[in-house]
């Protein structure tokens, strides 16, 4: 028996309108609240994301040798190359870095790094 539920992830923002809006593109999930201080989203299964404003953010950076980003993403998807031109026309950046053939790595608006990740790969 699980100890706890994962029932929402929060990243810090610059910018959470912004963030909200991003994400809900890409992940299809309903804005359940959004203001300048703070955003959330609503998804499956009851699993929500947050988006709280930091004066003064500083994203992570990549390539990131020194393992500082902390946490990102991995989201599965049918077709990588346009999965990130959808992903970077919603506002993410693709980096030139990028450390394998399997995935991209992108970094949302507020700079967070996440993976797009070939769906067949997680069967």
């Amino acid at each position: 028996m699980a100890i706890a539920a994962l029932k929402m992830i929060n990243l810090d923002s610059s910018d959470p309108r912004r963030d909200a809006a991003f994400w809900s593109a890409v992940l299809a999930w309903e804005v359940a609240h959004v203001q300048d201080e703070y955003a959330m989203l609503t998804g499956p299964s009851g699993v929500a994301l947050g988006l709280g404003l930091v004066e003064d953010h500083e994203p992570p950076s990549w390539p990131n040798e020194h393992g500082t980003k902390q946490f990102h993403l991995d989201l599965a998807v049918d077709d990588l190359d346009a999965a990130a031109a959808e992903c970077v026309q919603a506002g993410a950046t693709l980096p030139e870095e990028q450390p394998g053939e399997t995935w991209r790595v992108l970094l949302d608006p507020s700079g967070h790094p996440f993976c797009l990740t070939q769906a067949a790969n997680w069967a």
